[in-house]
């Protein structure tokens, strides 16, 4: 298979959740393969770092700071990439919270809003925004970055796992609709990831360890190796591939795991 169908040059990028772990691999890896990477989180501070590692690794990348969660804030986030790049071409749904960890019962209101409101309305409107934007110059990529535990509710992570469900139906639902505009759209489901979003898993000694037993390739995942699901799939490689998961958990789900 050529190289050639993973090149991304000319094409404009918008990666969420930027700032570090799978949003910031995915980033470096995009431009490498030629895209303009606009990259976004909350903190603008944390975005220039990453966006000047990227062009001085000869890339090119727009730090652009916008909460997720905020709907003027995503508007704002679109219009800015339209007006000072013209188009949008990928789009990657990573930013997400997962602001409570203990059982499903003793779940706090305001955490389930929080929780709803960045990882569902967030990715559905910024879905919406980006696909209306990509039907102009005729066509484009999305990913949803939603989690194995959209497959199967993590412990002690039930709305965060509800949320992941949604995404799921919500790439499906997407996929559906926005085909006659060329726009494909699909989901990558990592397993777990050594980032500081999954730290209260991977720092707990004893929930890791339970966790290893049911991993068949037996470690936790690093960011880059859940870059290049991505890649393939806003790319030409996955050119007829439209409204699937792709999961990326060292053989968890697909061997029976959780």
């Amino acid at each position: 298979m050529s190289t050639q169908l993973f090149d991304l040059t000319g094409r404009v990028a918008l990666i969420t959740g930027a700032s570090r772990g799978i949003g910031a691999a995915t980033a470096r890896l995009l431009a490498q393969q030629g895209a303009h990477v606009v990259i976004s989180s909350r903190k603008q501070e944390d975005l220039d770092k990453v966006a000047a590692e990227i062009i001085a690794s000869g890339g090119k990348a727009t730090a652009i700071a916008a909460h997720q969660g905020e709907s003027a804030a995503l508007h704002r986030l679109i219009g800015e990439i339209e007006a000072g790049l013209g188009r949008l071409d990928i789009l990657v749904n990573n930013a997400a919270t997962n602001p409570y960890f203990g059982h499903i019962s003793d779940t706090d209101m305001s955490m389930v809003e929080k929780t709803l409101q960045v990882n569902i309305k967030g990715y559905f409107e910024l879905a919406a925004l980006a696909s209306k934007l990509m039907k102009k110059n005729g066509g484009g990529a999305i990913v949803n970055i939603a989690s194995i535990n959209g497959v199967k509710p993590g412990m002690f992570q039930g709305i965060y796992s509800i949320s992941k469900a949604a995404v799921i139906n919500m790439t499906q639902a997407f996929a559906k609709e926005c085909a006659p505009w060329k726009v494909r759209v699909n989901a990558v489901l990592p397993g777990l990831t050594e980032t500081k979003f999954a730290s209260a898993l991977t720092k707990n000694e004893q929930i890791l360890n339970v966790a290893l037993q049911q991993i068949p390739l037996a470690r936790v995942a690093q960011p880059e190796e859940i870059a290049p699901a991505i890649l393939y799939l806003v790319s030409d490689a996955a050119s007829y591939v439209t409204g699937t998961t792709l999961t990326v958990d060292g053989g968890l789900i697909g061997c029976g795991g959780l």
